[in-house]
């Protein structure tokens, strides 16, 4: 009998994958770049449209392009405050499930994730409610701080964001707290180490792989915000077509304008990268030393 070659059983595996990674990834990015290099001309005020190529003219437009500048730096701000305060909570409720003092893991386990299960559409729906002054059965609150204000919608879209996902990064870091060995927890007690300097000193350094993932992901889709600021903006005129970058190519391919949104979409799309890439080689130095 005859053995297949190594190299035609790992194409076998990875065939499928690579097809699927091709259509549904390369080729849109790679379309997207194609149409960001293209303009729409006409012929007079009421002439036909054509496509003409257009060189790098969408990119200036878009490097000149004021609000969608601004809406990057308010999502940067949003993930600054939001980023941290998220992964703390999750990260805070993984020890408390794994430290065993928590009675019924199963069911709290269950009961943190169940915000993610809620499609975020949903979620930003409902806690528009929650947040509108004549809508709200907290109006005590609600009377007292206007939370769809323009100083305070940025911050209640984060408490959305923060309810949805605390409980989704929560189980990636409790799943690699699951992993570490109890050799070391032995270790750590004969040591003398109590249950908070264990925690301190022992479980957060070994999971800090799961809360650099985490983090990333945090990152990628805080510039990908979307859901949360287009229903928002049935609540609260704070909330503008250019609020998020996101946002912003959805408002500009609507009128529509597919090649100046594919250039928004270019750009954003490698400032995500560059930012994603920076933390990593950040935390990559920082465990170095």
């Amino acid at each position: 009998m005859t053995r297949k070659k190594p190299v035609t059983a790992i194409l076998f595996f990875i065939l499928p994958f690579g097809l699927l990674f091709i259509a549904f990834y390369l080729a849109p990015i790679g379309y997207a770049i194609k149409q960001s290099l293209y303009k729409v001309t006409r012929t007079g005020t009421f002439g036909p449209a054509r496509e003409v190529f257009g060189g790098l003219e969408q990119y200036q437009r878009v490097f000149e392009n004021g609000p969608f500048w601004s809406s990057i730096g308010r999502v940067l701000l949003f993930g600054v405050v939001q980023v941290p305060v998220m992964l703390g909570l999750a990260l805070l409720l993984a020890l408390l499930l794994d430290s065993g003092l928590v009675k019924g893991r199963a069911f709290f386990r269950l009961a943190f994730f169940v915000p993610y299960a809620v499609p975020g559409v949903v979620a930003a729906i409902m806690w528009g409610f929650l947040y509108s002054p004549n809508l709200s059965p907290f109006t005590a609150v609600t009377k007292t701080w206007d939370l769809l204000s323009a100083d305070l919608v940025l911050w209640a879209m984060a408490n959305v964001v923060t309810w949805v996902y605390v409980g989704y990064n929560m189980l990636i870091i409790y799943s690699a707290l699951l992993a570490i060995p109890q050799e070391v927890y032995e270790a750590a007690k004969l040591d003398g180490a109590g249950p908070i300097r264990t925690a301190w000193s022992v479980k957060i350094p070994l999971v800090m792989p799961a809360i650099v993932l985490t983090t990333v992901f945090s990152i990628i889709g805080t510039l990908q915000l979307l859901a949360e600021p287009q229903v928002f903006r049935t609540f609260s005129s704070a909330v503008s077509s250019t609020y998020t970058p996101n946002l912003t190519v959805y408002s500009t391919s609507s009128i529509p304008n597919f090649n100046l949104a594919a250039a928004f979409s270019v750009v954003l799309a490698l400032a995500t990268c560059v930012l994603s890439f920076a933390f990593l080689k950040f935390t990559q130095r920082g465990a170095d030393k």
